[in-house]
């Protein structure tokens, strides 16, 4: 049982891992490597996963073993190695494809693998979350608070010095009747107030009107109950794994059932749900967990996931632009979504707010090599300054709208 645990751990690790190595470039960052390639299938001592838990698999094989496999398992099987040999027959004759990893890729990754950094977990609290300032009808209502004390206060000082001159005393109502009358009575104080409750009406008008299209907050129910902070936080799945289009074109895509599937035809159980949102995959795609095999002749239905971030048809917006070139993270607009169980709109997505964005983020020209030509005229033009986005035209109406 142990030995063939071992050749499972052993086999499952590196296909899953040569896999997806193909569309890599080279890396020397062990941790980078691991999350791009592996943590989709597999953990590090935090138990099974698709694959075995890797914890200590760089201690079952020596380097030299495991870099003649990646290189040509075919190859190493038919120099008669007897190890490589078993697997090849456990796993039913199916070689792993040839590829060449580069030495110090593989290097950084095994030693990764045997020291993986210790990460601090969040403490889960249920404290309200910090004071994010107070709404404009908060600080209407305390400055009317305010004006009562104050007129209780003063009627009450009012009164107490006519009642000992002996004078007729005057209760809050009749002291605030009063003085209103007194006050309206001039026309001056009434163009005053007319001014005010005008510039207060069109306030509220205009917070209003602005809010129109704005879903911040927005938190629909899903047709199946997908955790982010699930996939995305604790098992550490990268967003451009299932949103892999983001890179590469104007949207980052909804995954298909197929990309569940790489995952889900062997994880049949979710951590929080059991079997009940998995199956709905299954359902939809027409897979069977307990043959593991998908339903001859099904009729595919697709998943009716609701949009939660769109904007108008007259806006226009890039996902490659914007992670690729700018090299953002998802983050910085979709907000903490590893931490999410139920994702909804973190941010305004306004005109404004990109705006912002775009006077205050500085132009990233590392890297971007089919920009160096523009890059080093910036780089003349506002020589000693910081160049953000908004200098190489970030403002043009016509970058964003048609």
């Amino acid at each position: 049982m142990i030995r063939t645990y071992s050749l499972n751990s052993r086999l499952l690790f590196l296909t899953v891992f040569f896999t997806f190595s193909l569309n890599l470039f080279a890396q020397t960052d062990g941790a980078q490597i691991f999350k791009t390639n592996c943590i989709s299938c597999h953990t590090i001592g935090g138990g099974r996963l698709i694959g075995p838990d890797l914890e200590g698999v760089s201690k079952k094989r020596n380097a030299d073993w495991l870099k003649q496999w990646i290189n040509s398992s075919s190859d190493f099987i038919a120099s008669g190695d007897a190890d490589a040999i078993a697997i090849f027959e456990e796993y039913n004759k199916v070689a792993m494809t040839s590829f060449y990893f580069e030495d110090e890729d593989m290097d950084a990754l095994l030693a990764y693998m045997e020291n993986p950094p210790i990460e601090e977990k969040e403490v889960a609290t249920t404290t309200a979350e910090n004071d994010k300032g107070m709404s404009s009808s908060t600080i209407l209502l305390l400055i009317a608070v305010f004006l009562f004390l104050l007129v209780y206060i003063l009627t009450s000082i009012k009164n107490k010095l006519k009642t000992q001159l002996n004078q007729p005393t005057e209760t809050l109502s009749e002291t605030i009747i009063n003085q209103g009358k007194a006050f309206l009575a001039e026309s001056r104080n009434v163009a005053i107030v007319g001014f005010a409750v005008f510039i207060i009406v069109m306030k509220f008008t205009f917070d209003t009107l602005m809010g129109v299209g704005v879903t911040t907050n927005y938190q629909p129910e899903q047709p199946i109950a997908f955790s982010h902070k699930i996939h995305a936080g604790d098992n550490g799945i990268d967003c451009n794994y299932c949103h892999s289009s983001a890179r590469s074109s104007k949207t980052s895509g909804i995954p298909s059932a197929n990309v569940c599937m790489n995952c889900h035809a062997n994880i049949t159980s979710g951590t929080n749900t059991g079997t009940a949102e998995i199956q709905k995959i299954y359902d939809a795609i027409g897979y069977d967990p307990d043959t593991r095999t998908y339903i001859e002749g099904y009729e595919q239905q697709p998943i009716k996931w609701v949009r939660i971030h769109n904007l108008p048809d007259f806006a226009y917006f890039n996902h490659s632009q914007h992670v690729t070139v700018g090299k953002l993270e998802c983050q910085e607009c979709h907000g903490p979504v590893q931490e999410m169980d139920v994702v909804k709109q973190e941010s305004l997505m306004t005109m404004g707010w990109c705006i912002n964005c775009h006077r205050e983020t500085e132009v990233k020209m590392e890297g971007n090599d089919y920009y160096a030509s523009m890059h080093e005229k910036m780089k003349e033009k506002y020589a000693g300054q910081k160049i953000t986005v908004d200098k190489m035209g970030g403002l043009e109406c016509g970058k964003c709208h048609y």
